[in-house]
């Protein structure tokens, strides 16, 4: 199977310094970059952007929710054109500074809150899937495997690829645990790898009592703001290539 690894990078803030992105980037194949709302700032960003290319990976956004304090994972209630406007003008800064360094965006990843709550409501996912068809429909919408965001991308005519983390434990409903929640968070490298492989060899979500949701998987994100994060995302792309996986970039595991 072709496989995607991607991280979400970019999120230190002035000299706050969030992740170990440089050694992540030796190891993933899509970087969702913040955009300043939830974390990030222009210099961080546009030096992330420099970082991914000289290692080919691909660029993307990850735009978030106007909550620096609370790092986007706070759930907020914005009117559907006032989040339009927040989305495209993140979206809109990080392809600028894409731009002035010779690279592109290639897909779109919401961020924390508005992901799970866009995950499940699907008139906030049409907002946000709104947002990106208007900014640039050739976009890749990376949306949580089987989720009500990953539904209205692509009836909208978006591609969408799917994505499963390797960190995090899944309800029965096939969305992830609420962090508060024991054992949601997953922090042990080996645990995270024989999720994540159970994962890819079922062909779906592995809830918390072990039922399988089959839903496609074309890309497996390990969270850049863990300390475990580096080690993690290590083990995982030796795992799966012993397992005989292909790692790829986002339009390798699409086209697979």
């Amino acid at each position: 199977m072709k496989i995607n690894l991607n991280a979400d990078l970019g999120e230190s803030y002035g000299a706050w310094k969030m992740g170990e992105d440089a050694a992540l980037l030796e190891i993933v194949g899509a970087a969702n970059i913040a955009c300043g709302f939830h974390a990030g700032d222009p210099l961080v960003m546009v030096t992330t952007v420099r970082a991914a290319m000289a290692r080919h990976v691909g660029l993307g956004a990850h735009p978030g929710y106007p909550d620096l304090q609370g790092f986007g994972r706070r759930p907020m209630q914005m009117a559907p054109n006032e989040l339009e406007a927040a989305l495209i003008y993140q979206m809109g800064a990080l392809a600028g500074l894409a731009q002035a360094e010779g690279g592109r965006l290639g897909h779109v990843k919401p961020h924390g809150a508005l992901s799970n709550q866009a995950s499940l409501d699907a008139g906030l996912a049409e907002t946000v899937v709104g947002a990106i068809r208007r900014f640039d429909p050739q976009l890749i919408l990376l949306a949580p495997a089987g989720s009500e965001l990953s539904r209205v991308g692509r009836r909208s005519g978006l591609t969408v690829a799917e994505e499963v983390f390797a960190d995090r434990a899944y309800t029965e409903r096939g969305t992830l645990a609420p962090r508060h929640e024991p054992g949601a968070v997953i922090s042990d490298a080996e645990e995270c790898v024989t999720h994540a492989l159970r994962m890819i060899q079922e062909g779906g979500v592995v809830t918390r009592s072990g039922a399988v949701l089959r839903w496609p998987i074309h890309s497996i994100c390990v969270h850049g703001d863990s300390i475990h994060a580096v080690r993690m995302a290590s083990r995982l792309a030796e795992a799966l290539v012993a397992a005989g996986h292909v790692l790829t970039d986002l339009q390798g595991a699409l086209a697979a």
